[in-house]
């Protein structure tokens, strides 16, 4: 596999988990249920999911940080 598809198999696992997350979270708010473990257990797995996502795409955009290679 090419880097490139590696970006994108590990991209689309990472933004499926964050949507799933997101959307049982959107779930609990349709059915005004905003606290309570099952809130709290979701809240919880989608800012994980988020910053999971986030951590990938700064990852991938700023490289490693021990390569001091500025040609990019």
């Amino acid at each position: 596999m090419t880097t490139t598809d590696d970006f994108r198999v590990h991209a689309h696992e990472l933004i499926r988990d964050l949507d799933a997350a997101t959307t049982q979270m959107m779930s609990l708010v349709s059915a005004h249920q905003l606290s309570g473990p099952e809130w709290e257990r979701t809240t919880r797995w989608q800012h994980e999911a988020y910053e999971r996502w986030m951590n990938y795409l700064n990852e991938r955009s700023y490289g490693d940080p021990g390569n001091n290679d500025q040609s990019r």
